[in-house]
């Protein structure tokens, strides 16, 4: 037996180790790329936003980044354009009407429904669900609405305004939505205007006082990270500054119409309640309709990219109005090649189209197989639009759940409202004479009448933008509480309250009647049609003034978005609130009208005497108005009253203790009557 020589079996255990060596090292790299393969930065929580939009956007073909831009409304979407397509975001528009009676828990099932959809394609990217909630969540049943921002200008309460906009977030999480269109920014100039209700007032400074409702949709945002956008929680949601810039300075008040301004007067009066919003943190920022001498600001290049995102630094991303690319050229949608290619290169992100999204998309493409909009122009609005996304949270967290659902028209939302009716009110006339005020009223009477077209409706006290886009009329379509039934809760138990729209002067003669209270306005409208070039009260407003405050004493309560020609029937009144448009709690009106609480509230804009002065503004060479800005009657809250509403709280209890005294005493004689016989 021969015996083997030691060093050949050294060689060949050390050829043995070799290989094994390599084969581990060769298993080990083919392992790591299947690691690296499998693990997507942009989905891993641990990394910074940036590190994740840039792994994301390696990972994106040119048709999902142009998907990323598309808005659509709810009515348009599919399974196979969220699945394919991969589409950024929806929108419930202001005609998306939602159901009577419709529940939180339908709107999250639909809204995750879509985003389940979303998350079926490649790369899974959530989509983000938008809507308008410009006084709550307006558009929903049974939501709590607040006081249009007409109103609540006047209060000048920062502190107010981030309640409010903490409420309006609960209740819009409280229905799986992520996105609101709010706040309007925008420097109403001209009551003619059908949108000056969204407007908080002719004076820049007291909307960036109100840019405060920013702090309360997407929480406070920390010093260091000021001016960039921020979402503080899941119970807050992503707002939007608009409509930038100038829509509340068009020619005549004409909406959609050319605001002619030089560059200074732009800046003072107009840019800056988006400087306040970009500081606290906005998402976007909503491109106007309308145009700056000449120019559309769908397609104004210097204002959106060279003065907005370059010189302001705006980190979030801009989007257009509803359809507003297709107004870019006339008629409407007349060239939408070139209409996109403007809207797109002056610096929009996110495109409301709301309906067709194929045509965009290969238009798009077609503009950019030409050179004509480049590689980087398209990353960086797709970069803007992930961005928010990831803030948001929405890759870590994309479905909606339940947990706010209860918190949706809920009663302490409801007490924030009642308390910014209050604080709203302005008080105009008082007394027809100095030393004798009409106000508060008496709760103890005989009888009291409440007539006009606005005392009984819900509908009309909320205005446009309240369950539909033009808002409705009537009291079926959500739940609150009316002027009426306000005053019914107020007024001591014993007075007796007459409810007529119209009445007869001679019902009232013959009726003793101690007092009235007329409430009347505008009906609710939006956007164009509310335009207004002669700004009356409608009939039978004036009429009704006249039959009533002619026989006896009245207070009239105007519910408008703006101020109306009052002047003429100014003599006849005993006392003139301005309520402007309330919301649902109307309990607020009753509240002061009755001295529970004084009248603190200011004109946040001018009323005029006569609309041949429109436009004018405070600060103007000729200013005569009939109220001046900020003019606004204060009363303290009457002890004497707020007693009377405990009397006749407690007259109601005694009533109720002797019937149940009755009771127990008849029991008593009943059984005394059986022991006896």
């Amino acid at each position: 037996m021969k015996r083997i020589n030691s060093s050949v079996l050294l060689v060949g255990l050390a050829c043995l180790c070799c290989w094994a060596a390599m084969t581990e090292a060769r298993l080990s790299r083919q392992h790591r790329k299947l690691e690296d393969k499998e693990y997507m930065a942009y989905k891993d929580p641990r990394q910074p936003i940036e590190t994740r939009i840039n792994d994301l956007m390696d990972r994106m073909t040119l048709d999902e980044k142009v998907a990323q831009m598309a808005q659509l409304d709810r009515g348009s979407v599919t399974e196979e354009l969220m699945k394919e397509h991969n589409i950024g975001s929806v929108l419930n528009g202001g005609e998306s009407l939602p159901r009577v009676g419709l529940t939180a828990y339908e709107d999250i099932d639909m809204i995750n429904k879509f985003q389940n959809w979303s998350l079926q394609s490649r790369l899974a990217i959530p989509m983000v669900y938008g809507i308008d909630a410009v006084h709550g969540h307006n558009n929903v049943y049974k939501a709590t609405l607040f006081p249009h921002n007409v109103g609540l200008g006047v209060t000048r309460d920062p502190d107010l305004m981030k309640r409010i906009g903490a409420a309006t977030a609960a209740e819009v999480k409280a229905t799986g939505i992520q996105y609101v269109f709010s706040p309007c920014v925008a420097v109403c100039r001209d009551p003619r205007w059908g949108r000056c209700y969204e407007s908080f007032s002719e004076d820049p400074s007291i909307v960036r006082q109100m840019t405060e409702i920013i702090a309360g949709l997407q929480g406070e945002v920390p010093a260091e990270q000021k001016g960039h956008p921020y979402i503080g929680g899941k119970e807050k949601v992503a707002g939007c500054a608009k409509h930038y810039v100038g829509d509340g300075g068009t020619t005549k008040g004409i909406n959609e119409n050319n605001t002619a301004i030089d560059r200074n007067g732009l800046l003072e009066i107009h840019m800056p309640g988006y400087l306040d919003s970009i500081d606290k943190g906005v998402c976007s920022i909503m491109v106007s309709y309308s145009s700056l001498n000449g120019v559309k600001m769908h397609a104004n290049h210097d204002l959106v990219t060279n003065y907005l995102k370059n010189t302001l630094k705006f980190k979030g991303f801009v989007i257009s109005d509803w359809q507003g690319v297709d107004k870019i050229t006339y008629p409407f949608h007349s060239n939408y090649t070139y209409s996109v290619l403007a809207g797109v290169t002056a610096g929009l992100d996110m495109f409301i189209l709301p309906f067709n999204y194929t045509e965009f998309h290969d238009i798009v493409l077609d503009l950019h197989s030409k050179n004509l909009i480049s590689d980087s122009r398209i990353d960086d609005a797709v970069y803007r639009i992930l961005r928010i996304k990831f803030i948001m949270g929405l890759f870590d967290n994309p479905m909606a759940d339940y947990t706010f659902v209860d918190r949706l028209g809920c009663q302490a939302h409801r007490d924030l409202a009642r308390e910014a009716v209050r604080k709203s009110l302005v008080l105009l006339k008082n007394g027809k004479k100095p030393d004798t005020p009409f106000l508060p009223l008496p709760k103890k009477a005989n009888r009291i009448l409440v007539a006009g077209t606005h005392a009984n409706n819900l509908g009309y006290q909320c205005g446009g933008w309240s369950i539909t886009w033009q808002g409705v009329s009537g009291n079926n379509n959500t739940v609150g509480t009316t002027i009426l039934g306000g005053i019914i809760a107020t007024v001591y138990a014993t007075t007796e309250v007459v409810h007529s729209l119209n009445p007869d002067p001679n019902f009232i003669k013959s009726s003793n009647i101690d007092y009235a209270i007329v409430a009347v306005g505008e009906p609710p409208y939006a956007e164009t049609k509310g335009d207004n070039l002669n700004l009356t009260i409608p009939e039978p407003g004036p009429s009704i003034i006249s039959n009533v405050c002619s026989v006896v004493k009245c207070v009239v309560i105007v519910v408008s978005g703006r101020p109306l020609v009052i002047e003429p029937y100014l003599p006849m009144m005993d006392a003139l609130v301005a309520a402007w448009l309330p919301g649902t709690e109307g309990q607020g009106v009753a509240d002061v009208l009755f001295g529970d609480y004084g009248f603190t509230g200011k004109l946040a804009r001018t009323w005029f005497k006569r609309v041949d002065q429109l436009p004018m503004n405070v600060g103007d060479k000729n200013y005569d108005p009939l109220f001046p800005f900020g003019f606004g009657i204060t009363t303290e809250p009457h002890m004497s009253y707020l007693k009377s509403a405990s009397v006749g709280r407690k007259s109601r209890t005694r009533r109720k203790l002797v019937l149940l005294c009755k009771m127990v005493l008849l029991v008593t004689l009943q059984i005394f009557g059986c022991f006896h016989t």
